[in-house]
């Protein structure tokens, strides 16, 4: 599942939540479905925290590129 991309993962997840909110999988199918769910609930939830974590480090170096800006700017008037 390393490999997998994280749309593909949450589209076999609606589609476990689909067949099991349907109630007419057999107990044992449920327990694989739902083991598989939560594997699937846990790659989805990595590949969101990582891209999370990238778009907050990608704003703070914006950010503290806009404040040496600002500060330099600053500096060259005064």
């Amino acid at each position: 599942m390393a490999k997998e991309k994280f749309e593909d993962a949450l589209e076999k997840l609606e589609d476990i939540v689909r067949k099991m909110e349907a109630g007419e999988m057999p107990l044992d199918d449920a327990l694989k479905s739902f083991e598989e769910g939560i594997k699937l609930i846990r790659f989805c939830s990595s590949k969101l925290e990582d891209t999370q974590r990238r778009v907050e480090m990608l704003l703070e170096k914006e950010n503290s590129m806009q404040l040496k800006q600002f500060q330099g700017d600053e500096n060259e008037s005064g």
